[in-house]
């Protein structure tokens, strides 16, 4: 009765005085209770008249006598249930927390999947756009080499749905897949195109984000190679350095110099970012300086992690 009670009159800081008047209340009630039933019951246990002086006198003894005992006895039951409720509720606040800051975090996993997602499927019909645009314009002057191009189409599209639900990939599968979009552009400009593949063997099995080449060299094409009517030279490097993969799209082109003054970031490189931006947080660099040696460099810079590789791939 003691435990219910304490559980149906809680001393809380907002009203503990009225509280505590009840308590005291009931205390005594249960005190005054314990004795008429406890004496009574001695009595007859040792044969004693209930009702004479001897009763009355040991009823004034209990009354007096074993009140600061019982007080403490209902005050020690009541202190144990305020502590047991008290603790059972702070450990369901903290499994409710627990569970809240588990499906926040889960929500905040799925809309970081859902926006990655979404940028890769802006980033598909891009370049997907843009190459059926050069078949097309080849189309009437080279039918060989626009059959080639849409031949080459065909197996980078087939890469890139064996790839559809990676977020990353190893940088042996990007390179595979970047090479059937450079045979394509390399069809499109046939001499005035030279590329350059310079990559150190450890990076081949890091983790890369998928198809993260492949718009910085459309950018370095359209800006670097296509505008000009001489040959044109595209370089793409990686290597490891300080816990980091370094990737490197460089053209021979103006660069950022005057000549250039219409370079922006298009669709391509601003989705590079957001990916970076969401697959690593601070933890990734993008630079866009003039080359050393002229023209642009686009620089990567990522955490090396091993890659999970299923096979291997083309040598580079």
């Amino acid at each position: 009765a003691c435990l219910w009670l304490a559980s149906r009159f809680r001393l809380e800081r907002e009203r503990w005085l009225p509280t505590l008047a009840v308590h005291l209340g009931i205390n005594l009630a249960f005190y005054v209770c314990l004795v008429l039933i406890t004496l009574p019951l001695s009595h007859l246990i040792w044969r004693e008249p209930i009702f004479s002086i001897r009763f009355l006198q040991n009823l004034h003894q209990r009354l007096i006598g074993r009140l600061p005992i019982d007080v403490i006895i209902y005050w020690t039951i009541v202190g144990a249930g305020n502590a047991f409720e008290s603790y059972r509720r702070y450990r369901e606040q903290q499994l409710q927390a627990a569970r809240l800051e588990l499906h926040a975090t889960q929500l905040e996993t799925q809309l970081a999947q859902a926006q990655l997602q979404a940028l890769k499927m802006q980033l598909h019909p891009h370049f997907l756009f843009n190459t059926l645009h050069a078949i097309s314009a080849l189309i009437d002057d080279d039918v060989k080499g626009a059959r080639r191009m849409i031949a080459r189409l065909s197996e980078l599209l087939r890469l890139t749905l064996e790839n559809a639900g990676q977020q990353e990939v190893s940088l042996r599968q990007e390179l595979d897949a970047l090479e059937r979009y450079l045979e394509i552009e390399q069809i499109r400009f046939q001499d005035r195109l030279t590329v350059r593949i310079a990559v150190a063997p450890e990076t081949l099995d890091a983790s890369v984000p998928n198809l993260v080449l492949q718009p910085i060299v459309e950018n370095a094409i359209r800006h670097g190679i296509a505008p000009r009517s001489s040959a044109g030279r595209i370089e793409i490097r990686a290597e490891r350095r300080d816990g980091m993969i370094e990737l490197q799209v460089i053209d021979d082109g103006p660069g950022l110099k005057p000549g250039n003054e219409e370079f922006k970031e298009g669709i391509g490189l601003a989705n590079t970012r957001a990916r970076l931006r969401r697959l690593y947080g601070d933890e990734h660099r993008i630079e866009i300086k003039d080359a050393d040696e002229g023209g642009l460099a686009v620089k990567l810079s990522i955490p090396f992690r091993q890659a999970e590789v299923e096979g291997a791939g083309s040598d580079y």
